[in-house]
């Protein structure tokens, strides 16, 4: 007989047993009960406390450790049930949702009001979404449950659709439902919703990214505290705009007295403008944003911050626009930035100021006469708005007047139609400050975009190359009359516009013959198109946009003409027809299209992609797009982008691909004959001359133990023989490539002078950076016995430390982080919060590094005690797998603030154990903790990262042990950049 299953066999037995028994005692009234074999093993499900005589406390029906699809249907489970179920076994509560309605609380409030009975507490985050919220709902879940509330007030765009609870338990069985549900009856009961139920037993993972997003939403400044008794008016006002039952009006502004804010992408333009003042004393300067992205927002933060500094009264501001709509808004700006209704006055058509201290003036009104009653210091600030106006006599007249303590200029585009470059003109080449596009779309503030690169067969290889780019007449002459190239871009839009005939199209090309022959070909081929240029008349240009606006014409074809700051915000569809290896430039056509509105979804953009010499670089345009280093970005493209800004897409397509790649390939592969045959080309022997004329990044240099000395000897413009030593020593210039403190370059400068003082003259601040020097580039100590002995030999290295000094100060002109000095107990420690530091310097700065004792080169872990100061140096490295993407490494170590750093500890360390102690009562035993961080492992050319010092923390809690996860507090914000890698929801 085949063997019966387990089951059967169970009952099989326990008959027996009955039988048996029953036939032992046939006469006994008494029989023992029967000792029968249990159905088992079974699994302890829960501990649950009695609630009364026979009634427990709900369990959900899916078990805790598994996974399920619910879809609210008649045979299946009920959302709202098993989330009333969830609630009553939970420690902790989170729930995310974009809006929430007052009969979705009615669902689940007898749950909620025992779990507040209980102490649990519950975060919610929503928004104002199409003013769906109900306000009493949310007070309700304040006041009658206890919830901690934060909603997103931003009504232009909507960052949050996600909808998804976290219950949390101290036993470790946590559950999260993620899915299409919001709070509300309809999506808990009969809607036609699906929700995914996790665990963190069957995806620990997923639970672990679920907990650190909502952290990271939880501290963003963009959620802000809901308080009924404070806030329900700024809700109500906020939900009704939102619906589209109200809106925002002219210079009427209620102050709330809450603080205006910068997104990441103006905080990290404002610190990039405090740099180029504090560190390099320039005090005229130019911002360069796309329209649409806050510039006025960003004068008046700077102007706020400019008040912060100056002592007394504010700051005499002149605001210059050509608009008096213009004006009135920025006015409005500002006054809602300084949270004061009063602050400004206008000077417009008639309208005159009386106290002359805050002017918003139209550049009309600032006339000759008028300029003569005005001294030309009597203004501490002027701000000029679209400054590509600024060659203008109108606005010379302005600029060229006054001398205002600062000069800040705003334009989304500094280069103008007729040649002249407003950043060459007024501010010595420079851009003080420019948008990184990625910031601004990762924060919703552009229209994504579709970028499609499409091969169009063209060969510019044999075109001549001056001066970092094509010839215009020999890009006129290979593309004017090209029909085949013109024929390809009407097929690409056919395939990929969704409707070419109600498109609103800009396409740029190289010469005013090119625009009128794209503009010929479109018209004959059907579309109405018309092409504008420098010489087209005004009236001829205002109609041509009037009709692209009203849809009477598909496409304008123009030569720079829209790279000025024009205002199309609905144009859809732009056409690059030539190339442009310029991130400026392409960023600026690119602009054109990135402004929001309501009926436009996404800009397609289609750039028509040839066969180029090797001196054209598509990495530009590329990394202007991705934030992409260049070796992560040949990555990417060759995983066709799978991480962009949200609804953003980069597409090659077929041969446009390969040209690319191989590009890129080609300037990775820079090999030492290639840069010396570009440096006899260029001849020169100073390498700040020849990275301006090739246009090179310095680190390309440096790739496989390269040097600039090294190319110069190759090529014979050096022509003393090299010393004893030279080639290792070569090896290490690398290694000063990240030096972005002013302090630490210019004694690294005095260091290698030839006159160089004694180590044991110099002063202890210049000992400590002697040491840092020292091991930076001997790393093993270099068989040295004392610093003065390695410091020494460096006599007879003249090319090598003439390479250092120009390394040195190249590098500190590209510095982007405002340096600040630690204080109290760590005072005299040669580190700055926000500089770069490699492993030598920092070891060298703690005084770890020592002759007979650690050495750099055999330093390898995350974590030094360094008990001479009684400091924790950590040491963080975001991304610790670089070539696959982890979903578990990713989140131990990121930031959930530009003020908060979550951290994970050794897996060694334990809560309890000394170390874990000392972490977490630091504050009070008076030790410190340096928190240092890092992106990657290795650069672009192969060497070891260098960590950026975050500064200064404090511990704020921690959970688990072995290893501990510890929430760390900064005593100094991230910079805005960095925030934007570090933070969890970066990607």
């Amino acid at each position: 007989m085949a063997q019966l299953p387990a089951a059967d066999r169970v009952k099989v037995a326990n008959r027996i047993l009955e039988a048996l028994a029953t036939a032992s005692t046939p006469e006994s009234d008494n029989v023992d009960p029967v000792n029968t074999i249990v159905e088992g093993p079974r699994q302890l499900l829960a501990l649950a406390k009695q609630e009364a005589p026979g009634v427990y406390a709900l369990r959900p029906l899916t078990p805790l450790s598994e996974t399920s699809l619910i879809t609210n249907s008649p045979e299946d489970l009920s959302l709202g049930a098993e989330l009333r179920a969830e609630l009553a076994t939970a420690d902790r509560i989170d729930l995310l949702c974009a809006f929430v309605k007052w009969y979705g609380i009615r669902v689940l409030e007898d749950s909620l009001r025992a779990a507040r009975e209980r102490g649990v507490p519950i975060r919610v985050i929503t928004t104002t979404y199409i003013g769906a919220t109900d306000r009493h709902a949310l007070d309700r879940l304040v006041r009658d449950f206890g919830a901690t509330v934060k909603v997103n007030y931003e009504t232009r765009s909507t960052r949050l659709h996600a909808k998804a609870w976290l219950f949390r338990r101290e036993t470790g069985f946590d559950t999260a439902y993620v899915g299409s549900s919001n709070l509300s009856k309809a999506a808990l009961l009969d809607g036609l919703e699906w929700n995914v139920r996790l665990s963190s037993v069957a995806t620990p993972a997923v639970l672990n990214k679920f907990e650190a997003t909502f952290d990271a939403y939880w501290n963003d400044i963009a959620f802000e505290t809901y308080d009924p008794d404070l806030h329900s008016a700024r809700l109500d006002e906020a939900l009704a705009v939102a619906s589209g039952n109200s809106s925002s009006t002219d210079l009427q502004i209620s102050l709330s007295g809450l603080e205006v804010r910068p997104y990441p992408h103006q905080r990290d333009m404002l610190e990039r403008l405090t740099v180029e003042r504090g560190l390099r004393g320039r005090h005229r300067n130019l911002l360069v944003a796309a329209t649409g992205t806050g510039k006025t927002v960003m004068a008046a933060l700077d102007y706020r911050s400019l008040c912060g500094t100056s002592e007394g009264s504010r700051p005499r501001l002149l605001f210059v626009a050509h608009r008096k709509e213009i004006l009135r808004q920025s006015l409005r700006t500002y006054r809602e930035v300084l949270d004061d209704a009063s602050f400004g006055e206008l000077l417009h058509a008639g309208q005159d100021p009386r106290e002359w201290n805050h002017v918003f003036a139209s550049v009309q009104s600032l006339n000759v006469q008028r300029l003569e009653q005005l001294a030309a210091d009597h203004f501490d600030v002027i701000v000029i708005d679209e400054f590509h106006h600024a060659t203008a006599a109108t606005y010379r007249r302005v600029i060229d007047h006054f001398t205002p303590t600062e000069l800040l200029g705003l334009t989304a585009t500094p280069e103008r139609m007729d040649g002249l470059n407003v950043q060459d003109e007024f501010f010595g080449g420079r851009i003080a400050a420019e948008l990184r596009l990625w910031e601004a779309l990762e924060n919703d503030l552009l229209c994504p975009f579709h970028y499609f690169g499409i091969s169009d067969g063209t060969d510019l290889t044999n075109l001549a190359w001056q001066k970092g780019s094509y010839a215009d007449q020999e890009l006129d002459n290979l593309y004017t009359g090209n029909h085949a190239r013109a024929r390809i871009v009407v097929k690409q839009i056919r395939d990929k516009v969704s409707r070419p005939g109600a498109m609103r199209a800009l396409g740029f090309c190289v010469t005013k013959a090119h625009a009128h022959f794209m503009a010929d070909f479109f018209r004959q081929v059907g579309f109405k198109a018309v092409a504008l240029d420098s010489d087209s008349p005004s009236d001829v240009r205002s109609q041509a946009l009037s009709d692209l606006r009203d849809k009477k014409i598909q496409v304008i074809f123009s030569v720079d003409l829209f790279n000025e700051g024009l205002d199309l915000p609905d144009v859809d569809t732009l056409l690059l027809l030539r190339p442009t290896s310029s991130a400026t430039v392409f960023l600026q056509q690119l602009g054109r299209g990135l402004r929001r509105t309501e009926t436009k979804p996404v800009l397609t953009v289609l750039d028509f992609i040839g066969q180029h010499r090797a001196e054209f670089r598509f990495e530009e345009q590329f990394r202007a797009m991705t934030n992409l280093s260049r070796n992560r970005l040949l990555d990417h493209i060759e995983h066709d982008f799978p991480q962009l800004p949200s609804g953003c897409q980069i597409i090659l397509e077929g041969k446009s691909k390969e040209l690319v790649i191989n590009n890129i390939r080609a300037q990775l592969g820079a090999t030492v004959k290639t840069l010396v045959k570009e440096v006899r080309t260029y001849d020169t022997p100073r390498l700040a001359d020849y990275l301006r004329e090739s246009r090179r990044q310095i680190k390309e240099l440096y790739k496989s133990d390269n040097s600039w000395t090294t190319v110069l000897r190759r090529a014979g413009l050096v022509d003393e023989p090299a010393p004893q030593g030279e080639a290792v020593l070569l090896k290490r210039v690398h290694a000063f490539l990240h030096v972005d403190d002013p302090e630490r370059a210019d004694t690294y400068l005095r260091l290698l002078q030839d006159d160089v003082a004694p180590y044991e003259e110099l002063s202890p601040a210049d000992q400590s950076y002697a040491r840092m020097l020292f091991f930076n580039l001997w790393d093993n100590a270099g068989g040295f016995t004392s610093f003065q002995e390695g410091l020494d030999s460096l006599r007879a290295q003249g090319a090598l430390r003439d390479e250092l000094r120009q390394v040195i100060s190249h590098v500190i002109e590209e510095a982007d982080h405002f340096p600040i000095p630690l204080a109290g107990h760590l005072s005299q420690v040669p580190l700055k919060v926000h500089s770069a530091y490699n492993r030598s310097e920092i070891l060298a700065a703690l005084g770890v590094a020592r002759f007979g004792g650690q050495m750099p080169r055999s330093f390898a872990q995350g974590v030094q005690w360094v008990d001479r100061l009684q400091t924790d140096a950590l040491l963080v490295t975001l991304d610790k797998n670089e070539k696959d993407f982890s979903p578990t490494i990713r989140y131990r170590d990121y930031a959930l603030s530009p003020t908060l750093f979550h951290w994970e500890s050794q897996n060694t360390i334990a809560a309890d154990s000394p170390t874990g102690l000392r972490y977490r009562y630091h504050g009070d035993r008076g030790s410190h903790v340096l928190l240092f961080m890092r992106r990657y492992k290795s650069t672009d050319i192969g060497k070891s990262q260098p960590w950026m010092l975050l500064g200064p923390a404090t511990y704020e809690h921690h959970t688990g042990s072995k290893p501990m996860a510890i929430t760390w507090r900064l005593e100094h914000e991230l910079p805005a950049d960095v925030w934007t890698y570090a933070a969890i929801n970066a990607g």
